[in-house]
């Protein structure tokens, strides 16, 4: 006659307590997550109510006047498509000279930024409030800043993303240093190197790989960015687009637009490229 089958399932009161406090356990963290939820779901719509984003009628008013935009953006004209080359060519400029300025002043502000390559704390809270400060002003108001500053033109574009990207990049270059091993920066300086040795031949190649992908992503955002410049007198296609915009004509716009569209898509194609092949 076999035994009753609970005699080989029944736990301790400890295993039991145990189980017991794992269910809680469990129960709480899915408590704290629909919370959690709630709470993020409370921030966005009020954030949408405050902004407009539910007045369904004034969203049902609009789409018949964004209709009527489009029909007037088409065809595209593309009759001054030739004057447009050398705004094009200054807007892929402005974003190279741009990123280029960037990096010169965010390598040495990023390992500044790291607590384990920083020569004194307060050389780090220095860096990391620069890099802060340029990070919180947007480029467009830099981009005024400068076009005051030194008058119209690609120049105060590429001031204005060059500034702004040394808080970006700096930010992300100063975060890899301080994520890198320490076992080949110990062994420099067993081996006698100093401080900026050891940056050279231990902490470096560590970190060259990264950061030649984040200045290849910075480089196709301040692509994208340069053309918004134009608004604001900083030369390129974004100055030529604002301009059809302010004279009403809908159909050059469309055509700049699509330009823009183009350009873009070849430079993230390129910039893809690019991270595969330099390592």
């Amino acid at each position: 006659m076999s035994a009753p089958a609970d005699t080989f399932h029944t736990l301790s009161p400890e295993a039991e307590a145990g189980a017991l406090d794992v269910l809680a356990h469990e129960r709480r963290a899915r408590r704290r997550l629909w919370l959690q939820g709630l709470a993020v779901a409370g921030v966005v719509g009020a954030a949408g109510w405050a902004t407009g984003l539910f007045d369904a009628q004034r969203l049902a008013t609009g789409v018949p006047d964004f209709i009527d935009l489009v029909g007037e953006m088409m065809p595209p004209d593309f009759t001054q498509a030739r004057g447009w080359i050398r705004p094009v060519l200054d807007t892929l400029a402005m974003s190279i000279a741009g990123t280029a300025l960037a990096l010169v002043g965010s390598l040495p502000l990023g390992f500044l930024a790291a607590r384990n390559t920083t020569p004194h704390p307060l050389a780090h809270k220095a860096a990391r409030g620069v890099l802060n400060f340029l990070r919180a002003v947007p480029e467009l108001i830099m981009g005024i800043i400068f076009v005051a500053a030194v008058g119209f033109g690609a120049l105060p574009g590429v001031l204005a993303l060059g500034f702004h990207s040394i808080g970006m990049i700096g930010k992300f270059f100063a975060e890899a240093v301080e994520h890198v091993d320490q076992r080949p920066v110990e062994a420099a300086r067993a081996a006698g190197a100093g401080p900026v040795q050891c940056i050279v031949h231990a902490v470096l190649p560590q970190v060259l790989g990264k950061m030649a992908d984040v200045a290849i992503y910075r480089w196709e955002y301040n692509f994208r960015a340069s053309t918004i410049l134009g608004a604001v007198g900083a030369g390129g296609i974004g100055f030529e687009l604002i301009g059809s915009l302010r004279i009403m004509q809908y159909t050059e716009v469309s055509a700049i637009i699509l330009v823009i569209l183009v350009m873009v898509t070849l430079v993230d194609g390129f910039g893809s490229w690019l991270r595969t092949h330099v390592k």
